[in-house]
């Protein structure tokens, strides 16, 4: 069965780039633009993992974690946080709040595949290519 994925990014470009690597790697992937979309969306699809800028209109990605948290604990939505702005306080916050990763803009391929496939628990080299 295909994993599920949301994006929750307000870059066009980046949002278009992340799914389009997703899918080709046999992913279903959803998006939305900005916090609260992305929380209605999580609820709505109940996504096997969430990839959430930390900069967002309408809610943080720090502030749709903790909501999300409320409800789901890490294993049942794993949630990556990427930012450019990496300062301890971030990431302090981030991992007290339960993101299971976070990744440094701009993006790596390799990282974003690669935090994917842990939360999922898809072994990479057993993936469809």
């Amino acid at each position: 069965m295909r994993k599920l994925v949301l994006i929750i990014e307000d870059d066009e470009m980046i949002r278009s780039s992340i799914f389009e690597l997703l899918e080709l790697e046999d992913f279903n992937v959803v998006s939305a633009g900005d916090g609260m979309a992305g929380l209605s969306l999580a609820h709505e699809v109940k996504p096997d993992v969430i990839l959430c800028d930390m900069y967002i209109p309408e809610i943080n990605g720090c502030g749709v974690l903790e909501e999300l948290r409320k409800i789901w604990n890490p294993e049942q939505m794993p949630f990556i946080l990427f930012t450019s702005d990496y300062d301890s306080k971030i990431r302090n916050r981030a991992f007290q709040l339960g993101a299971n990763d976070l990744l440094l803009k701009p993006l790596d391929i390799d990282d974003i595949l690669n935090a994917v496939y842990k939360a999922t628990g898809i072994n990479k080299k057993s993936a469809p290519l």
